[in-house]
C-alpha cells in the first residue's frame, strides 16, 4: 500500500530568511480553515516544534536523516501525519545544507526527496529586485531530483518592489504563491541557542503565532499551495512504531519539563509508554518533590542557565534527584540534564550527582557527533553506536568520568560524559527512535532496580 498525504517543504538560500515565520505561518493558516495539520522539523531543532505545536494543535515532530537515518525519515513523517489533512515540513539552513563533510546528508533538500515532496523556496527580498530570478534559477536547477513548486517572497518593501521582483521571476518557470511585507510584531525573541522557546514565553508566542498566520493568510495564495502539497508523490505506507516491550509492572519514569527543560523528542515518550513505562512530567522549577513512585528519570535538554538561580533556590527537588541517583536508580540526562547533576551551575548549587562543575562559556559547540558507548549503562551496552547532536554554549569541568558514557569518534575522537551507578550523563543529545532498545533497556532497569 502507498500513502499520499499532502505536504509541502518550506526551504530558504539560507538561515534567517523566513522559514519559521512562513512555516508556522502556513500550519496555523490552514488549520483556521479546520484542516487537520502535521507540523515537521527538518533536523535535530528543539524549538521551533514548539511554535509548530501552537500554530496546529499537534505535536511537533523532527526529521532528521543524520540521528534517525535515512530509512527512518518517511516512516517517522507518516507516523506524526497519520490522520492528517496535510503536513508542512520547516526545513533547516539552507536548502542544499546538511552535516558537515557528508554532501546532502540530513540537508532540507535530502529530507523532500525522501519524502517525494515539492518545495517552497522563502527568499529575503529585502535586498534585491532582478537578481531573485538568478537566485531562484540556481535553487531550482542545482538538483534536478529537488522539485522547486514555488517560491514566496518575503520582507518586500512597498507595491513597486514587488512589482519588480514578479517581473524579474516572470521566466524562471518558478511561480510566485506568497508575497510577505515586513511586519515587526511576527518577530520572535532570541539568545544565545535561537528562539526563546513557547515554554517560557506562552501567551506572547500565541500572539506571535497568531500574527504569523494572519500574515501568511493575507499574503500567500493558499489554494495554490494546497495544490501543489496535494501533488507530493506517493510513499510506502509503513509509518514508524514503537516496539512493544516486555510484559511487567510498570515503571514510573518521571521525565523533566517546565521552561528550563524544554528539549524533548516526542518519540522518546512513545518508545519509554511502549517499553512498559508511566511517563509523569515534572518541573524541576515548581516541583519539590518527585512524582510518587518514581523508578528512573529522565532529565532532557533545554536552558538551566537561564533558570540556574531558581533551581539552584528548589533544594528538596536537587536533594530528592541526588538520593535517587545515589539508590541506583536509572538516571538519562542530556545537556541541560548534564548541567543539572553537576554540584555547581555558574557558581550556583544544583544536584551534586557528579563530582563535576558547569559554567557558560562565550565559545558555541555545534555539530552532529558519531559516539560508542564505552561501556554497560542503564541506556546502552558497552559497543552500542549512536548518533548525537551537541548544542550549548556551556563548558563541564571535567568533561568526562571515571567511567564515560560515549567514545566520539568523529569529527574528533574524545571520550565524553559520565556513568555511574544508574546514571548515564552526556551532552550528547541521541533520538532513540535509531535505537529503539535504548527504551526498553532503560523501563528494564527500572523495573529491576
Amino acid at each position: 500500500m502507498t500513502s499520499s498525504v499532502p505536504r509541502l517543504v518550506v526551504a530558504a538560500p539560507s538561515s534567517g530568511s523566513g522559514k519559521t515565520t512562513v512555516a508556522t505561518g502556513l500550519m496555523g493558516a490552514f488549520a483556521a480553515r479546520g484542516l487537520a495539520v502535521s507540523p515537521h522539523k527538518v533536523g535535530p531543532d528543539y524549538i521551533d516544534p514548539g511554535y509548530h505545536a501552537l500554530a496546529t494543535g499537534r505535536t511537533g515532530r523532527n526529521l532528521d536523516a543524520y540521528l534517525c537515518g535515512p530509512e527512518l525519515v518517511a516512516p517517522l513523517f507518516l507516523h506524526g501525519a497519520r490522520g492528517c489533512d496535510l503536513a508542512v515540513v520547516e526545513g533547516v539552513m539552507g536548502l542544499y545544507d546538511g552535516a558537515a563533510g557528508q554532501g546532502e546528508l540530513a540537508s532540507t533538500a535530502h529530507v523532500a526527496k525522501l519524502l517525494r515532496a515539492p518545495v517552497v523556496l522563502v527568499v529575503d527580498a529585502s535586498s534585491q529586485s532582478r537578481s531573485v530570478a538568478a537566485l531562484v534559477h540556481g535553487f531550482a536547477s542545482w538538483d534536478p531530483e529537488v522539485r522547486l513548486g514555488g517560491v514566496i517572497l518575503n520582507k518586500v518593501g512597498s507595491d513597486r518592489h514587488e512589482e519588480l521582483l514578479r517581473e524579474a521571476l516572470d521566466s524562471s518557470g518558478v511561480p510566485v504563491l506568497g508575497v510577505l511585507r515586513r511586519v515587526p510584531q511576527v518577530d520572535t525573541p532570541s539568545r544565545h541557542l535561537g528562539l526563546v522557546p513557547v515554554a517560557e514565553r506562552r501567551a506572547d508566542a500565541v500572539d506571535a503565532v497568531a500574527a504569523m498566520a494572519a500574515q501568511v493568510e493575507r499574503g500567500c495564495d493558499l489554494e495554490a499551495l494546497s495544490r501543489l502539497a496535494g501533488s507530493a508523490g506517493p510513499l510506502p505506507d509503513m509509518p514508524w512504531e514503537a516496539p512493544v516491550g516486555a510484559a511487567g509492572r510498570r515503571a514510573v519514569v518521571a521525565v523533566a519539563g517546565g521552561p528550563a527543560f524544554t528539549f524533548s523528542y516526542a518519540e522518546h515518550t512513545e518508545l519509554l509508554t511502549a517499553a512498559g513505562a508511566e511517563v509523569v512530567v515534572f518541573d524541576p522549577l515548581r516541583d519539590e518533590r518527585l512524582p510518587e513512585g518514581t523508578a528512573g528519570l529522565v532529565i532532557g535538554g533545554g536552558f538551566p542557565e537561564v533558570y540556574a538561580a531558581e533551581l539552584s533556590a528548589n533544594e528538596p527537588l536537587r536533594r530528592a534527584v541526588a538520593e535517587l541517583a545515589l539508590s541506583g536508580a536509572p538516571v538519562a540526562a542530556e545537556c541541560a540534564g548534564l548541567l543539572y547533576l553537576c554540584r555547581e551551575l555558574d557558581g550556583r548549587p544544583m544536584c551534586g550527582v557528579l563530582d563535576a562543575t558547569a559554567r557558560m562559556s562565550e565559545r558555541l559547540t555545534l555539530g552532529y557527533r558519531d559516539a560508542v558507548a564505552v561501556g554497560d549503562s542503564a541506556l546502552a551496552a558497552a559497543g552500542t553506536r549512536m548518533r548525537g547532536h551537541e548544542f550549548h554554549r556551556t563548558v563541564v569541568e571535567p568533561g568526562a568520568g571515571a567511567a564515560p558514557a560515549w567514545g566520539v569518534t568523529a569529527p574528533v575522537r574524545r571520550v565524553e560524559g559520565f556513568v555511574q551507578q544508574g546514571v548515564h550523563a552526556s551532552y550528547l543529545h541521541t533520538h532513540w527512535a535509531a535505537r529503539p532498545g535504548v527504551a526498553r533497556r532503560f523501563v528494564e532497569r527500572c523495573r529491576t532496580s
